[in-house]
């Protein structure tokens, strides 16, 4: 078959960034995504000399060929609110920088939500801010990925269309990237469980914002069906999705060596690995 995806899933830094990296090998990674901070707090501690150096040294001992990074879930780069997207500017340039000691080439980052003014303010504003953080990261190997979303309130970025635009209006937007989430994109409305509709997506995705910026992918089966705009992840197969959409993705020769990584429910411990080796379980053998 020729190289075929990295597989993997998102693993818990908890006692020390290494830790993630000897987790996804215990539950049998190929590559992983990671907090490089808390995900749910605005203080970060500082990122030492030692974890650099430990996170590099658990990296060779894993062999895990693939690791990218997400921001914490309280930026919104989109916000009306100036000091919020001032504030989320400045913790997200932080995060790139973590992302480059750390040699994690990409930040997977949400486009944010215009909570309110609508759809063209909140990607002008995502636009500002980005062009903010770019231009403070500037030959940093690190750059954004931005995640197309699921629609969900008032988020931006839904439609490959508006990720298109809001990459087009940032300043110095070529730098940036797309991972791809399939449960955002089938609650967006883009049918994967087919071949017509997989085919519509992937094209539209190519017209837009171009096959060559998707960087990473994170796999995820939907709670809820189609169009719903619900961000619900399921266990791949369990879900709306069903196992034939990811069948088509994985054995997809376009995406062959392209980190995909699991964002599905698992246990609260993070030294739990049940669910992920069962859900890389099921991707594997649609993969063979």
């Amino acid at each position: 078959m020729g190289p075929v995806p990295l597989l993997g899933a998102h693993q818990s830094v908890a006692g020390g960034l290494y830790r993630a990296l000897e987790r996804g090998r215990e539950a049998g990674c190929e590559a992983i995504q990671v907090f490089t901070r808390s995900s749910r707090q605005w203080a970060a501690r500082p990122l030492g000399e030692d974890d650099v150096r430990a996170f590099a040294a658990a990296r060779a001992a894993t062999g895990i060929r693939a690791v990218f990074a997400h921001d914490c879930y309280l930026f919104n780069l989109a916000s009306p609110d100036e000091t919020l997207r001032r504030r989320s500017v400045r913790e997200l340039i932080d995060e790139l920088e973590r992302c480059a000691r750390l040699g994690i080439p990409y930040l997977v980052t949400h486009p944010g939500a215009h909570c309110g003014p609508g759809e063209a303010a909140g990607l002008a504003a995502a636009a500002r801010s980005l062009g903010e953080v770019l231009a403070a990261c500037r030959g940093y190997p690190a750059t954004v990925a931005l995640e197309n979303t699921a629609g969900q309130g008032t988020q931006i970025g839904a439609r490959f269309a508006e990720l298109e635009r809001l990459m087009s209006d940032t300043r110095a937007g070529d730098r940036l990237r797309l991972c791809l989430d399939t449960q955002h994109a089938f609650a967006a409305g883009y049918d994967l469980r087919a071949d017509v509709g997989y085919e519509a997506m992937v094209a539209e995705l190519d017209a837009t914002v171009g096959l060559e910026r998707l960087v990473a992918f994170h796999l995820n089966d939907a709670k809820k069906g189609l169009g719903s705009r619900v961000d619900r992840h399921e266990h791949i197969g369990r879900g709306h999705l069903g196992r034939a959409a990811f069948r088509r993705l994985l054995r997809d020769p376009r995406f062959r060596d392209l980190p995909m990584c699991l964002e599905t429910p698992k246990s609260a411990d993070p030294d739990d690995h049940r669910d992920d080796r069962r859900n890389l379980g099921v991707l594997r053998r649609l993969l063979a």
